[in-house]
């Protein structure tokens, strides 16, 4: 058996364009993998199999995307187990599919290079490529073109999610941004990002990054007044993330918010978790 983590993301920033031809919308993000993460194992099968999560597609179709490109057949068993929260905003299916992309493409006979699984992975959903790779990533495009960024990580992350929000679907939430003509800008507020990026010397000066421009919330906005130097919606949301210099100050608002939502406290990270052998 062989097992890897899959950590969550959050999207330090978000800035989205008009729709694109393929049906996904051009974006500018920074996206930060954090601690938080679910833990996905392989073994050989006579049959696909994913256990852990009754609702899974995406790493099955990854799966079975995989097996196609290589010209194998899918015998393979994916045990998730999940603590990322579901349609939170935070990747968790993506790092999943990404995880056992990587586990399974390492065990073919002939793998895929690292270009031909980035497409595939890219086909799979935009999110996947970021969470093949490492450390802080600007995605443009359709979010599938990936940059390195170097930034600061010592500074603690707490998430929110909050009771009672059910979470819209992605396509329902970026309906939303085209009918209130979101898009119009959108070379302006991507320039700033870069230029915001620019100036970011310490984790401090992550405040100076704009907005995010699928979602908004109050709670964003409190977390700000409780002593957070950034705070905003993840991705599409409904997870709020708030960052703290001090580890003090993050477990404070942790406290001081639980009864507003499911609670999580966590550091960014900068590597991926690597595939290894479960002993």
């Amino acid at each position: 058996m062989t097992t890897a983590r899959a950590h969550a993301k959050i999207n330090l920033t978000l800035v989205v364009g008009p729709e694109r031809s393929d049906g996904r919308h051009e974006v500018v993000t920074l996206l930060q993998r954090i601690g938080l993460h679910d833990d996905v194992s392989l073994d050989a099968a006579d049959e696909l199999v994913v256990d852990g999560f009754a609702h899974d597609t995406i790493v099955r179709g990854a799966l079975e995307s995989l097996a196609r490109a290589a010209r194998v057949e899918p015998r393979w068993r994916v045990r998730i187990e999940k603590r990322i929260p579901v349609a939170a905003g935070l990747g968790g299916g993506s790092a999943d599919a990404a995880a056992a992309l990587l586990l399974t493409n390492a065990a073919l006979a002939a793998p895929l290079s690292p270009g031909d699984l980035h497409h595939l992975a890219a086909g799979v959903g935009a999110d996947v490529p970021f969470f093949l790779g490492a450390g802080t990533q600007l995605a443009t495009g359709d979010g599938t073109e990936l940059q390195p960024v170097e930034l600061p990580l010592d500074y603690h992350v707490v998430l929110l999610i909050p009771h009672g929000v059910t979470k819209a679907s992605t396509a329902a939430v970026y309906e939303r941004f085209d009918a209130r003509d979101g898009e119009v800008g959108f070379a302006e507020r991507a320039d700033a990002l870069r230029r915001a990026l620019g100036r970011v010397h310490a984790a401090p000066d992550l405040a100076l990054l704009p907005a995010n421009d699928l979602a908004s919330s109050p709670i964003a906005q409190e977390l700000s007044a409780s002593g957070a130097f950034r705070a905003d919606v993840s991705g599409a949301g409904p997870t709020v993330y708030a960052l703290f210099e001090h580890e003090v100050d993050a477990a404070r608002a942790a406290s001081t918010f639980s009864r507003q939502g499911v609670m999580f406290v966590t550091q960014p990270v900068a590597s991926r978790g690597l595939p290894g052998v479960a002993r």
